[in-house]
């Protein structure tokens, strides 16, 4: 099972999310852009951020299953990104940002980070072969961090996502251990229009 590990890039660190960060994630959480695109609570209460950073997280890194990672800029917590539903070689990354650090390209930094990691071979990562993101159909934000990272077109589900009890149509792609690192050009014009809250 893969211990918790610190990843740093040039500007962004990332560690697992400690009891002092749950003030600022019960906090963040309450956005409604986060709310809109995730399958955080909503309402987003104090508890649930709680339970997230005791249980979740930890359960999630010993069971080998989830690898989640604090997004800190500048020491300041302004994200969350981790590699999910880890069986079979292969784990989905997911993600959120608070709003003020936006259009910056952290989560982008971020998300290289934890690519690398993913596929790097054990014991230094999971050594994953194939990787895959998922978004609601909308959430141009998240397409564009996906198509920077590389990852690969694959298409829309008709309600392939659930949240909160309801089905929705999805965006899908994937990148491979071996596939470039480099932003994807196979995208179509709609995952470029963020759907409005």
């Amino acid at each position: 099972m893969p211990h918790p590990v610190e990843l740093r890039g040039d500007r962004v660190v990332l560690s697992t999310p400690t009891e002092a960060d749950i003030d600022r994630i019960a906090e963040v959480c309450s956005d409604p852009a986060i709310a809109r695109w995730t399958t955080v609570p909503a309402p987003y209460l104090h508890r649930h951020a709680v339970g997230f950073v005791t249980k979740v997280v930890p359960d999630g890194w010993a069971s080998g299953r989830v690898c989640t990672w604090a997004v800190r800029d500048d020491a300041a917590l302004v994200g969350m990104i981790s590699i999910g539903d880890i069986h079979g070689h292969q784990g989905e990354i997911g993600y959120w940002l608070a709003p003020e650090a936006r259009g910056r390209g952290v989560m982008s930094e971020a998300a290289r980070l934890v690519i690398d990691y993913g596929f790097a071979p054990a014991p230094q990562g999971l050594a994953l072969q194939r990787m895959v993101w998922r978004a609601l159909v909308g959430n141009a934000a998240s397409a564009a961090v996906a198509r920077r990272a590389g990852f690969r077109w694959e298409g829309i589900v008709p309600q392939g996502a659930e949240q909160r009890g309801e089905r929705f149509d999805e965006w899908r792609g994937s990148m491979g251990r071996d596939d470039p690192r480099q932003p994807a050009g196979d995208w179509p014009d709609v995952s470029f229009v963020q759907a409005p809250l």
